[in-house]
C-alpha cells in the first residue's frame, strides 16, 4: 500500500490484486491454487474450445484479475 500510495502502478506486482481482500478471501483461493491433490492447468484456447465442444456461444473472458473466469451462453433446445 506504501508503494500505491507514492503513486507507483502496483499492477504487474505479484498478489497485487489481493492488497485489498481479507484473509479469509487470500486463505481460501490459496487453498484452491496450491492445495488441490489433482491439479490441471488450460490455456484459454483449450478452455475456449472446451466451452465451444460443451455447446456454448457467446464466450467471454474476464479482462482483469482474475484472468481465467470465463462465461457462455448455452442454447436451450
Amino acid at each position: 500500500m506504501l508503494m500505491e500510495k507514492m503513486g507507483l502502478n502496483i499492477a504487474k506486482m505479484p498478489l497485487s490484486a489481493y492488497r485489498k481482500s481479507s484473509f479469509y478471501t487470500m486463505r481460501t483461493d490459496a487453498l484452491d491454487r496450491f492445495g488441490t491433490q489433482l491439479e490441471q492447468r488450460f490455456t484459454r484456447i483449450e478452455i475456449e474450445e472446451m466451452m465451444l465442444a460443451a455447446g456454448l456461444k457467446e464466450i467471454k473472458f474476464s479482462n482483469s484479475i482474475p484472468y481465467w473466469c470465463a462465461v457462455g451462453i448455452k442454447n436451450q433446445n
